[in-house]
């Protein structure tokens, strides 16, 4: 990649923005590859507007907007803010340039009897697994996650982002906001997590975690994958296989990694499956022929619209801030 500079005429930074051209090496779909990441339609640091793909982040250089668009010579990227270097250093990750499918072959899924999931998975090979380098933001929003519906999680992400974050450089089409810093969240005070919704023990979970957070990262990044790669995260206070779990998943995209202790996962992927319901441990056992690869037969699964039918209620979002 090649880049240059421009000038920016956005009030919030009036530096010059960088831009480069990512020519990927294999087909991508660019906005159902990093569109995963995106917290909720109203996620204070990522948006879609029209062709463009709008992405705020933390980078370790400081904070950087990423403005980026597809077109038939490849991705186009423009990127705002201190860390523009490294996010248009990382742009190919980002886009799932380190995902590696060797050994794994979609004409398994239709040797094991699964030819749905073998079509999805040919009709969504332009879709990469991303990977964005940042853990501690990862494990964050994983931590948020822990034990409520997505609506809550993703709301009480967009509060605490854009009360405690920094808005971001550019001409954003609304105003985007970057994570705090590992300090920045180790600073929100008790009030603030109950007025976004966040029950103590995972608030705790997270100021904890930020108490060692660049060895947290750095450990992850620099650590083995798979299993063996949790260890470092599971080994703090509040934090198990499913936080570990998706932690990997968007810091590092894991083509491994299966979120056990999923509210709906076990039975989505058993229902697919099997046409029936299972537990985690069944989960497990249905995906170990596609071993090293379980995450990306969990994204055929949730991809092919195989849903098990629902039997009773939604489970209704609890409102503890009255409390």
């Amino acid at each position: 990649m090649t880049l240059t500079a421009d000038a920016a005429t956005d009030p919030v930074d009036a530096a010059q923005p960088l831009h480069t051209v990512y020519h990927p090496q294999r087909p991508l779909n660019l906005f159902r590859t990093v569109g995963v990441l995106m917290r909720g339609p109203k996620d204070p640091t990522m948006m879609v507007a029209g062709s463009t793909l709008w992405r705020a982040a933390r980078t370790p250089a400081g904070v950087a907007t990423l403005a980026l668009r597809q077109s038939t010579e490849g991705v186009h990227a423009t990127a705002w803010g201190p860390g523009s270097d490294w996010a248009l250093e990382q742009l190919p990750r980002l886009c799932g340039a380190t995902d590696n499918d060797a050994g794994f072959d979609p004409a398994s899924l239709t040797a094991a009897g699964h030819p749905h999931l073998a079509d999805v998975a040919r009709r969504t090979a332009s879709t990469r697994l991303t990977r964005t380098d940042l853990v501690f933001d990862a494990l964050a929003s994983a931590i948020i996650e822990q034990k409520v519906t997505s609506f809550q999680a993703f709301g009480a992400w967009r509060v605490l982002i854009t009360r405690f974050g920094e808005r971001a450089p550019g001409p954003t089409p609304r105003p985007m906001f970057a994570p705090p810093t590992i300090d920045g969240w180790r600073g929100i005070p008790s009030w603030a997590w109950h007025s976004a919704g966040v029950e103590p023990p995972q608030s705790r979970t997270i100021v904890r975690a930020a108490e060692r957070g660049l060895r947290i990262a750095d450990a992850v990044l620099a650590g083995p994958t798979g299993a063996d790669g949790d260890r470092v995260l599971v080994s703090l206070p509040g934090i198990g296989a499913w936080t570990a779990s998706e932690t990997r998943i968007r810091a590092l995209g894991d083509p491994d990694a299966v979120s056990v202790g999923d509210y709906h996962l076990a039975h989505q992927v058993g229902y697919a499956l099997t046409g029936s319901r299972t537990d985690d441990a069944g989960m497990l056992e249905l995906l170990a022929p596609w071993a090293g690869h379980r995450q990306r037969v969990v994204r055929l699964i949730l991809a092919s619209g195989l849903i098990e039918p629902r039997r009773g209620p939604r489970v209704a979002p609890e409102d503890h801030r009255r409390r």
